[in-house]
């Protein structure tokens, strides 16, 4: 019998949750899929894993026996997958490099430069993670290091270097009432609709709401959007607005958006990370150095917008 693992994992955020809605924000997905996903593995075992009540989801005999064994299992597969794809690198003289959007963009070509001062026979091939994927590619292991926007799922798996932080503006129409001062409070923002991620990135769009730090029951969506574009134009469109970090009102500057600072909250956070299978890599290692040196020189870490 072959099961997918992508089940094995959802299984296991079920059951250390013991909770589906709590799992489907951790793994960033909807809370029907992840319920259909459980009961197709179920049928494929032939087995109950879960006793469902109102209470949450607790594990059944068969459910504990499972649950035992399946970490070591994922755990071994995925260092299987690292290594395999990481050794292919290595022979070609490839550094995997993943990014979010915006994370570092300013830094990544004078870091890159750096790099190939003492490595200038390899390659960095850059992979750009999208809105549905925060770790760029080192879930999949498709990159040996990453520079990412903290926290993302899955963090306490990796090794973590903070570079710098950065505030969270608000994105607003041109024509918002807020649009014109110079400095906005949080709680002035509670009551807005906002332009969001789609709901199956989980706890990626409410940090992007700023649910983080106010109550859940205040999160109005006016509008989805999958791209920065379609995030833009809806902003612009006056379907709501959004948190975004500060270097986004000059790397992506727009006709009828406006950028402004807001108070009280608190910042989002830039580090560069990596997983098991790249920590004793010199050429990772040293990469690493890099990215603190390039970015240590700038006085804030991010580069302020002019």
């Amino acid at each position: 019998m072959d099961i997918d693992t992508r089940l094995l994992r959802y299984f296991m955020a079920v059951a250390e949750t013991e909770n589906l809605a709590r799992a489907a924000q951790r793994l960033h997905v909807a809370q029907p899929a992840l319920a259909t996903q459980i009961k197709q593995l179920e049928n494929q075992l032939g087995v109950e894993l879960f006793i469902r009540s109102r209470a949450g989801m607790t594990l059944t005999a068969p459910g504990k026996v499972l649950a035992k064994q399946v970490p070591g299992l994922l755990a071994g597969w995925d260092r299987i997958l690292r290594e395999t794809k990481s050794d292919a690198s290595r022979t070609a003289c490839v550094l995997r490099l993943g990014a979010v959007p915006s994370a570092a963009d300013g830094h990544i070509p004078e870091i890159i430069r750096v790099f190939h001062r003492l490595h200038p026979d390899w390659e960095v091939d850059l992979r750009q993670g999208g809105w549905t994927d925060p770790t760029a590619g080192l879930d999949d292991g498709d990159v040996d290091v990453a520079i990412l926007r903290l926290p993302f799922p899955g963090q306490d798996e990796y090794h973590v270097r903070e570079l710098f932080t950065e505030p969270r503006w608000i994105a607003l129409p041109e024509d918002h009432p807020l649009a014109e001062r110079e400095d906005i409070a949080f709680r002035e923002l509670w009551d807005e609709p906002y332009v969001a991620s789609p709901a199956d990135t989980g706890w990626w769009r409410d940090y992007w709401m700023g649910l983080d730090a106010r109550p859940r029951d205040t999160a109005i969506v006016g509008a989805i959007a999958r791209n920065t574009d379609e995030w833009l134009t809806a902003i612009a469109s006056g379907y709501g607005v959004s948190f975004t970090p500060a270097s986004t009102s000059h790397t992506h500057a727009r006709p009828g958006v406006v950028f402004r600072p807001v108070h009280g909250i608190g910042p989002t956070r830039v580090a560069v990370v990596w997983p098991d299978a790249s920590e004793t890599d010199p050429v990772v290692r040293y990469f690493i150095r890099c990215c603190s040196d390039v970015i240590g020189q700038s006085a804030d870490g991010y580069r302020r917008p002019s």
